[in-house]
Order: C-alpha cells, then structure tokens, then sequence
C-alpha cells in the first residue's frame, strides 16, 4: 500500500479512536500491523505524534467557546470558576508528565506493533466502558481529588490498547461526575499535554528534517485525522450522554480477542 494511502488510514483511524473509547493507539499499532507499516523509533513516532497533534487542534475547535471562556476567566485574576478549572486541569496532567518524563523510552518501545499488549489492555478498556455504562448518581463536578484520580487514568493510559477518553470519562463516570462534564474535562484535559509534548520533541531536536517524500504522507494523515476526529469528538458527547458506552466495551472485547488470537498464533 502507498504511503499517501497508508497515511489517509492511519490518520481516519486516529480521528476516530482518539475520542471514541476504543484506544487510539492501540488501534494505530494494529493499523500498522495490517499495513505491513515495519517502521519503529523516529519515523512511526512522528507519524504517531503529528496525528495526535491533529486531533488536538480538532479538540480546540469544538470547545472553542469554552477554552476562550477559560481564558477570559483567568486574566481577571480572581479565584473564579475559571481559575479553578484550569487548576484542575494542571493537576490532572501531573500523572501524565511524570510518566512520560522518567519512563520515556520504555514507553517508546511499547509501540513496536505489539500486539498480544493491545489485546490485554483493549480487554481493560472493555470493562472500564462497561462499569461505567452502569453507574448511577452522576451529578458532580469535578472535584480537585477527581482531577487527580482522573489524571492518574490518562498516564495509565499511555499504554496502547488503553483508551485515554475510555479511561478518563469512565474513571470520571465511577467518581459521581456529571456525564456531560465527565467529557468535556477529559477533551479538554489532554489538549495542553500533546502540545507540551510535541515542543519538548522539537526542542530537544526529536524530529529531524524530512525529506518532500515523507512530509506528505504526514500532511494527509494530518487532515485525515483533523477531520474525522472533529466529527468523532462531536459524537462521542452525545454518546457519553446517552450512556451508550457498553456497545463499544462489546467492539473493544471482540478486537482484543482477535488481537490476543493473531499474537499468539503468530508465537505459535
């Protein structure tokens, strides 16, 4: 397959996984599986990373209003709603940061097509979508204690196969917390740790320069993800609103019986 085409699959897979509670990247290292995609270190992280900038900016559009709201709240410099929710929200990254800071490359050889891990944690992110479809007296917000617990889950995680938003707003979900909010503080939540990630990247020179070849793929998988994820993050708040989270616990349960199939009869 082309890397243009290569890169429009990856990048629909992204958008879509990013915000459906399906773990994007665990969907990413089974795209990339199938494609034949063989590449590790720099050049698969690239990929991996301007996706997840993609729908990032994706992220930003939908909650335009409110990030704009945030701001607005924070330069009258008083201890308003505002200020408190960007606390939060500082405080729900620590986990993440720590993580990524002291066990950076363990976490980079984790996405190395690995299949049989996928599985297992795609079986995790099943039962958390299903326990959290379940839970009753959601009419919270977010508490300081919940930013953590729910920040604690996004660094969990990290791990491929894991979804991030399935993590996040079910953890959100069994914590009391309003449905509605639970998605809005977990969108929101991972927008400034992708970017912070991404300019560390550059800055400590993770990316060298590509070549015309290998800078369109990116950019079509960039638009790919864009897109698909701007749509994606608009149906997955009425879904988490809807308690429709168990049909995608059962979808999560079947790809990770036949990724856990496909890695051990591979070993075989």
């Amino acid at each position: 397959m082309s890397d243009i085409l290569s890169a429009i699959v990856l990048g629909i897979v992204q958008g879509l996984t990013e915000f459906l509670p399906v773990s994007s990247s665990g969907h990413l290292e089974l795209a990339k599986y199938i494609l034949g995609d063989e590449r590790v270190g720099q050049e698969s992280l690239l990929m991996t990373v301007s996706l997840h900038v993609a729908t990032a900016l994706s992220t930003i559009v939908v909650f335009r209003k409110d990030i704009a709201d945030i701001f607005r709240g924070l330069f009258q410099f008083r201890w308003n709603e505002e200020t408190q929710f960007s606390l939060k929200i500082i405080l729900s990254m620590i986990p993440a940061v720590l993580a990524g800071l002291l066990l950076e490359s363990q976490i980079e050889q984790l996405f190395s097509q690995q299949i049989l891990l996928v599985g297992l944690a795609l079986l995790v992110t099943g039962l958390l979508l299903f326990l959290a479809d379940r839970a009753r007296h959601t009419n919270q917000n977010v508490r300081y204690r919940d930013a953590l617990l729910v920040g604690i889950a996004q660094a969990i995680a990290i791990l491929p196969g894991i979804s991030r938003s399935g993590a996040t707003i079910s953890t959100s979900v069994l914590l009391g917390i309003d449905r509605e909010k639970a998605a809005r503080f977990s969108f929101l939540m991972v927008v400034p740790l992708i970017l912070g990630k991404v300019a560390k990247d550059i800055l400590d020179g993770a990316f060298p320069a590509q070549s015309s070849d290998q800078l369109v793929p990116l950019a079509v998988g960039f638009v790919a993800a864009f897109f698909t994820g701007w749509l994606a993050c608009l149906w997955m708040i009425q879904l988490v609103k809807r308690s429709k989270l168990t049909y995608f616990a059962v979808y999560c349960f079947i790809i990770a019986s036949i990724a856990i199939a496909v890695a051990l009869l591979n070993k075989g």
